[in-house]
């Protein structure tokens, strides 16, 4: 391993020792600072990872006994305890427990004593539970035991002293560690624990007891301002993260910075907002403070909801587009999201519960507004919280929100990327052209919906409706989607104008154009079309409502490659040969730079390849560049005309050449190309022939074979038949400039996805 990377590990290390040990009681600290650095623990580590497939060390197989007794007889450790069902191994070892907690009860019963309650009021009916008083179960208990008295006060009394004998113990280790530390520099227990006790400087919560107010009062200022001085640390360092080598280029941080994972900031920015939330707080519930005051927020809003819900119910508001279909707007609601992290069963704890909604929030840019609607609610603060509490600090609260809201400024799928298991519902909306088609067809739809995390597999779409949501396991960042039908009923030639799909959980609204027809005997009589998706940006509704239909000039990537063929307006102009080889650079570019970026930072490469200005889209310009596509008896002549031609003359005529390595050469571009081209032709796939075309280019651009296929079709005898005299494949420097610029992605392993090339065997 380099120095650097040395480095990187040691600073992990310590920034995850830190944070546990911060997370840790104080009166442990001496103790735990120094055994996490001993060879036992390290060797402790090592036997428990090595059990996972090897048998269990000795040691280890005592320690985990011991560990199951505890959890079984919850006797020494009662914080183990938790709600779930704990399986007995053997019925002696229940009866064993059970006795271990009888021997173990410390109660203390009081005097019977008379009830302050007039007569007649204890009486009830003979098989009914007698009605409790309100009044009585009110009050508090008369305790007239002095003794319980004494000693609960005398108890308290001794506690507050060793707690205060602890900490001026503690303190005087500190120094002895402290003066040790300064003759051995090396001393790293030492380190760890300052980094605990004063991570964020001094964030841990002050002990306000036995001190002045005035003491008070600085003391927890200066808590609160380390709390938002490392708030706003925290948001930068994410979002010079995010940013990656554009920030380090704006001057905002350093080049390594980038090496940190994303994952471990946001991890950071829960603890911390953990740490927040338990500042001053009357009485700790539960092991999140977070989470704890989300659901108090939660049940006082439902109580409102149903108290305000009227008899007539409100319909959902939906965004509607020019040719008439709507797609429902998904309300913003801080409790939505709350149902969302409670519905995930694979989530067991308090704690986990608020990390994922804090991801969640994260990643739909909410979570400034919902920490702000829920801090918006004065008296449930109050009730929680302590004057001096930072949530209550009126200027500080809000410095804080402003700092998250700068999250915003970039896109998180830290929910997406984690939670891969979780079954999400989605929406899907099929947007038909309407002027020009039937909104409806009469044939069976059909859809499938792919991601980086796998695919829905082919859904049938029920008749007579455009709106479908479903339910499957998480599929990631949306790339892909298929749609086509069987081709039956009178009404079977549909012209689509795009497909919208909504994560339901996230918000995250995907566009995927098509522009183009679906039936036999229509366009390029394709039965189905692969779209390539691109995540809508959230803006208003209006504007969503808008970007629901495609403009004119953009219909899809495949409809504005053919602008010299067939136009839905008429109105495109043919690109000239300039700008068709400008088109070609930034394409290949593209690609070029998307490898030389860090993995993190890289985008999608199906996008690259067949979006709008995708290196397909390049290519068909090139191809369609003095193409003599006149109809011919009403019938439009396509690129693959082309290039199943040229396939059938390879595989009829013998090539001649006079050198013999060349002849070689060809002969084989020749047999590769015929058998790429025939086994697109016989996939069991009813794609159209614009769609093959792009099978064939990104086959070939995974492959590398494209600067060898380029100069067959350009020395095919059927070119001068089929392209006028000035067009680009006739011009021998353009074909080699193509050649030499498309050689240039001969170094990269590109991988595609596999909705692009499924069925076809090559």
């Amino acid at each position: 391993m380099s120095r650097h990377g040395v480095n990187v590990a040691l600073m992990l290390f310590s920034v995850f020792q830190a944070s546990f040990l911060s997370d840790q009681p104080e009166p442990y600290l001496p103790f735990l600072s120094h055994f996490i650095e001993t060879q036992m623990f390290a060797t402790f580590i090592d036997n428990k990872i090595i059990s996972q497939w090897e048998e269990k060390d000795p040691f280890l197989r005592v320690f985990d006994s011991r560990i199951e007794k505890i959890r079984l007889y919850n006797v020494r450790a009662p914080a183990l305890r938790t709600s779930n069902y704990q399986k007995c191994s053997t019925l002696k070892e229940a009866a064993q427990s059970i006795e271990q907690r009888l021997m173990k009860i410390d109660h203390t019963a009081i005097h019977p004593h008379l009830l302050d309650m007039k007569i007649g009021q204890g009486k009830y009916e003979q098989g009914f539970f007698p009605k409790l008083q309100s009044d009585v179960l009110a009050t508090g208990p008369t305790n007239n035991n002095r003794w319980a008295s004494r000693s609960a006060t005398t108890q308290r009394r001794k506690d507050r002293l060793r707690q205060h004998s602890e900490h001026i113990g503690l303190d005087n280790d500190l120094r002895e560690v402290g003066g040790i530390c300064k003759q051995h520099e090396m001393f790293t227990p030492k380190k760890y624990m300052q980094e605990a006790r004063s991570l964020g400087k001094n964030l841990r919560q002050p002990k306000l007891s036995d001190l002045s107010p005035a003491v008070i009062a600085q003391t927890n200022s200066k808590f609160v301002e380390g709390l938002l001085k490392e708030c706003r640390m925290k948001t930068k360092r994410m979002l010079v993260e995010k940013m990656g080598h554009e920030a380090v280029e704006l001057g905002h941080g350093e080049a390594n910075i980038t090496g940190l994972e994303e994952n471990t900031l946001i991890a950071s920015l829960c603890d911390l907002l953990e740490r927040i939330w338990s500042h001053g707080l009357q009485v700790k519930q539960g092991k999140s403070a977070l989470w704890s005051h989300l659901l108090q927020y939660q049940e006082r809003e439902e109580k409102q909801e149903h108290s305000a819900e009227s008899p007539v119910a409100v319909g959902t508001e939906r965004r509607k587009s020019d040719t008439g279909i709507t797609l429902p707007t998904l309300r913003v609601s801080l409790i939505q999201d709350m149902r969302h992290v409670q519905n995930m069963s694979e989530i067991k704890t308090d704690v986990g519960r608020a990390r994922a909604w804090i991801r969640l929030s994260l990643e739909k840019k909410l979570l400034s507004q919902h920490l702000k609607q829920l801090l918006s609610n004065q008296p449930l603060a109050k009730k929680l919280y302590k004057r001096y509490a930072f949530l209550r600090c009126e200027e500080e609260r809000e410095q804080f929100l402003y700092h998250l809201l700068s999250l915003n400024a970039v896109d998180y799928f830290c929910f997406t990327s984690v939670f891969t298991t979780i079954v999400i519902p989605y929406r899907a909306v099929i947007i038909p052209i309407k002027k020009l088609s039937n909104a409806i067809t009469t044939s069976n739809p059909w859809i499938c919906v792919s991601g980086e995390l796998g695919d829905t597999g082919v859904m049938q779409i029920p008749k007579n409706l455009l709106e479908m949501t479903f339910e499957c396991q998480n599929l990631g960042k949306l790339t892909t989607v298929q749609i086509g039908h069987d081709n039956s009923g009178l009404l079977a030639k549909w012209l689509v104008d795009c497909v919208m799909v909504r994560n339901e959980i996230t918000g995250h609204t995907y566009k995927f154009p098509c522009g183009r027809w679906l039936g036999k005997g229509v366009d390029d009589g394709s039965l189905e079309r692969i779209l390539i998706g691109e995540l809508v940006s959230s803006t208003s509704d209006e504007e969503l409502g808008k970007q629901c239909r495609t403009p004119p000039q953009q219909k899809s990537p495949t409809t504005a490659r053919r602008l010299s063929i067939t136009s839905l307006t008429g109105k495109n102009t043919k690109p000239n040969a300039g700008q068709i080889q400008e088109g070609i650079g930034e394409a290949v570019n593209n690609i070029v730079k998307h490898f030389h970026k860090p993995e993190k930072e890289r985008g999608s490469l199906t996008i690259l390849l067949c979006g709008e200005n995708g290196l397909v889209a390049a290519l068909e310009q090139v191809f369609h560049h003095g193409f003599k596509s006149a109809r011919i008896f009403h019938k439009n002549v396509f690129i693959w005309d082309f290039v199943e031609k040229a396939v059938a003359y390879f595989e009829t005529s013998d090539q001649i050449g006079d050198n013999e390595e060349a002849l070689l050469l060809q002969r084989s571009s020749c047999k590769t190309f015929c058998h790429y081209v025939n086994a697109i032709n016989t996939a069991p796939r009813n794609i159209g022939k614009d769609g093959k075309f792009q099978i064939l280019v990104c086959l070939g651009t995974r492959d590398h074979l494209l600067p060898q296929w380029i100069p067959l079709l350009a020395e095919c005898p059927l070119i001068t038949r089929m392209y006028e005299e000035n067009a680009l494949l006739r011009d021998r420097m353009t074909v080699n400039s193509l050649i030499r610029v498309l050689q240039t992605l001969q170094d990269f392993n590109i991988v595609l996805e596999g909705s692009l090339i499924k069925g076809v065997d090559v």
